[in-house]
């Protein structure tokens, strides 16, 4: 069975070819991420310099991690059709096959052909980077979920979520800024959130 065979079958269709069509046409401002949500396109503004050089810290230390043929990709879209979503997250891990496999005209992979989702919130997006994507990602089976939560209540605070069923991902760790966070195997790795910029 292929990786694009995995995902459920619902939401695929016309419905969901005529939201990717829209999704390729939307003509945003340079640096805007252009995503579907819950079968809704909507635009979010480019991310602030903090949001920035924390995902080149995540990505840093994930390349000391991944194997040659695995890349980590900061504008790949990453398709759950039958949640109507189509997402860019912050970071997402993923063989170079999967990508050498898509035609010219695709410019997404299916969610479950990731190893490692990283999403850090905006105050745009709060609701979705908390809710709707990790259900969305656990729905369509990737297995680690990375959220770095700029913006909670308290302090900044980051999340692994991975062993995913149906909607739901199980918490694999919880902590604040500062606390080191340890990626299981296939990646083994330690990232140090202590060198995370704060607000």
């Amino acid at each position: 069975m292929s990786a694009l065979t995995v995902d459920h079958s619902e939401g695929h269709g016309r419905e969901w070819d005529e939201l990717v069509r829209i999704w390729e046409e939307t003509d945003a401002p340079e640096g805007c991420k252009v995503e579907i949500i819950e079968g809704i396109i909507t635009v979010s503004p480019a991310p602030a310099n903090r949001h920035n050089v924390i995902a080149g810290k995540i990505q840093r230390s994930l390349y000391t991690a991944i194997p040659e043929d695995w890349g980590v990709y900061q504008t790949l879209a990453v398709s759950v059709p039958s949640r109507s979503g189509l997402f860019i997250p912050e970071l997402v891990v993923a063989p170079e096959s999967e990508l050498m496999e898509l035609s010219e005209s695709e410019q997404f992979i299916p969610a479950i052909a990731s190893t490692f989702i990283a999403e850090i919130t905006s105050k745009s997006s709060l609701r979705h980077d908390r809710v709707s994507k990790p259900a969305a990602f656990a729905h369509a089976g990737a297995p680690l979920y990375l959220l770095v939560d700029r913006w909670a209540q308290g302090g900044p605070t980051i999340t692994l979520y991975g062993e995913p069923k149906d909607d739901v991902y199980r918490v694999l760790q919880a902590g604040k800024f500062g606390d080191e966070v340890h990626l299981p195997a296939p990646f083994d790795t330690t990232i140090d959130t202590g060198v995370f910029p704060v607000d």
